[in-house]
């Protein structure tokens, strides 16, 4: 196990390969689990990353992170342990929901270091009542499947996933809800109440290869606030995918792997 200590907290991190680095960072309550999920397909084939993954501040295995009291302080300390871990180097960013919230704050400073950047399902707008999002749904069940479940079982995937399969809830089990039972929620809410940076995060222009990947059924950010700050990447493959929710690396895995590639490819092209 390795731990980074930053003026606020002890970051647990993991790191698999050698070469140019990628910062991996999950969304608020589960942790590094869910982008070691979906990232580490990509990589069985492809050498040449050295993949970060981190646990943020209250969750996974991080400690000595309650001086931290909002997402300010949150990306103060995500940065300190980019800059211990990485000094003078440049390397990527992929941020999946909360993650991507963090992503754009970084590159609000440090966007000349950074290589170019992935969005997954990205927290837009903080404020819940801001955003725009669609009801949550369910497109597709494997009702045999879903009949081998407790009550408790269904509704928690049937809140959160909208393919229920064995496949899904597997993955969503270990990957994702793992991590949120971890979580100190006490500590998240409080945060949360000082969710919004303190600056405006959405007025840089970033012309790295970047991708956004959005859930049509994404009933938890949703799609459509995205298109608002679609302007500030013009290297961006935008892409909004159908049969996805807020779990779309795992409910769209094919797809998400193959848009995965073709950014990297883009970076590579560019750094070659």
């Amino acid at each position: 196990m390795s731990f980074c200590k930053v003026s606020k907290a002890n970051i647990y991190y993991e790191v698999i390969g050698t070469g140019t680095p990628i910062v991996m960072l999950h969304g608020y309550s589960p942790d590094h689990r869910l982008m070691k999920g979906c990232m580490e397909p990509i990589f069985t084939e492809r050498e040449g990353w050295k993949r970060i993954y981190i646990d943020l501040p209250g969750m996974g295995n991080t400690t000595d992170y309650e001086k931290i009291n909002n997402s300010d302080e949150m990306l103060e300390a995500v940065v300190e342990l980019i800059h211990s871990l990485l000094p003078n180097e440049r390397y990527l960013l992929v941020g999946e929901s909360y993650g991507g919230y963090l992503v754009r704050g970084i590159m609000r400073e440090y966007h000349e270091q950074i290589l170019g950047a992935a969005f997954i399902c990205p927290l837009i707008i903080p404020d819940k009542e801001g955003r725009i999002v669609p009801e949550q749904s369910i497109v597709l069940s494997d009702n045999e499947f879903l009949s081998t479940l407790t009550e408790e079982e269904l509704e928690d995937f049937s809140s959160h996933l909208v393919v229920l399969d064995e496949y899904n809830c597997h993955r969503y089990t270990n990957e994702v809800l793992a991590g949120c039972e971890i979580a100190n929620m006490e500590f998240l809410e409080k945060v949360q109440k000082n969710y919004r940076f303190s600056f405006a995060v959405d007025e840089l222009t970033f012309d790295k290869p970047s991708l956004f990947l959005l859930g049509k059924q994404d009933s938890i950010v949703g799609f459509k606030d995205a298109f608002a700050i679609l302007d500030n990447f013009p290297r961006a493959a935008f892409t909004i995918l159908d049969k996805a929710g807020h779990n779309l690396q795992i409910e769209q895995a094919n797809l998400f792997n193959s848009l995965m590639y073709e950014w990297l490819d883009r970076v590579e092209e560019i750094n070659d």
